[in-house]
């Protein structure tokens, strides 16, 4: 990237987007000015400058929430800059996955891998938030042995309805199972992106 084709704006910032690598999905918008561009480039990690504090940041550097970059692009007129980086954890600092999650027209469609992501981020959520009746504390306060049992049933279930060829058996309990196998990796400290990252190196 050739810094000198960037065009800041009045307030020498220009606005940054930043795409999730593996799974292609825009995960925030923010602003970066001459330093942070040069800081983000020499250390391969996403900082930006805070417009409210008026001051240089480094995303994830607090909550863990990393940013690397795997590259930068900038478009036509130079003034907009697109980053493809490998993100930890959630973008959003409500914990969402994106900041973009409120719809404003249309039909709301969820990219099909982010559904793995969503259901994590609910048992997440029910690890911090425990609700009454719900079959994922049940699992979370019984511990990983008995979701390892649960994972090892419904493999087994799998493979009973396609031995049998009952495809819509296969269908229901392969669902089950990753559910179950989100379960397993967050009682593991592993998230689906680590997955993800894992299965793209073997393409």
């Amino acid at each position: 990237m050739d810094l000198n084709n960037i065009k800041y704006d009045s307030a020498g910032l220009v606005p940054a987007i930043a795409q999730d690598v593996n799974t292609g999905q825009v995960l925030m918008l923010a602003y970066m000015n001459e330093e942070s561009l040069k800081i983000s480039v020499d250390t391969g990690y996403a900082t930006y400058f805070s417009r409210s504090r008026q001051e240089l940041w480094k995303k994830g550097e607090t909550s863990g929430n990393l940013q690397k970059i795997v590259s930068m692009k900038y478009d036509c007129d130079g003034d907009t800059i697109l980053l493809l980086v490998d993100q930890t954890g959630p973008a959003c600092h409500t914990g969402a996955l994106s900041c973009f999650f409120n719809n404003l027209y249309g039909e709301d469609i969820n990219v099909k891998s982010k559904i793995l992501e969503d259901v994590y981020s609910v048992i997440k959520d029910r690890s911090e938030n425990p609700k009454e009746g719900s079959y994922t504390n049940y699992l979370l306060d019984k511990g990983i042995e008995k979701t390892c049992k649960k994972v090892g049933e419904e493999s087994s279930e799998i493979i009973i309805g396609a031995m049998k060829k009952d495809r819509e058996n296969v269908i229901y309990e392969t669902s089950d199972l990753l559910y179950h196998v989100s379960v397993l990796l967050f009682q593991s400290g592993i998230t689906w992106d680590e997955i993800f990252t894992e299965l793209k190196k073997r393409r």
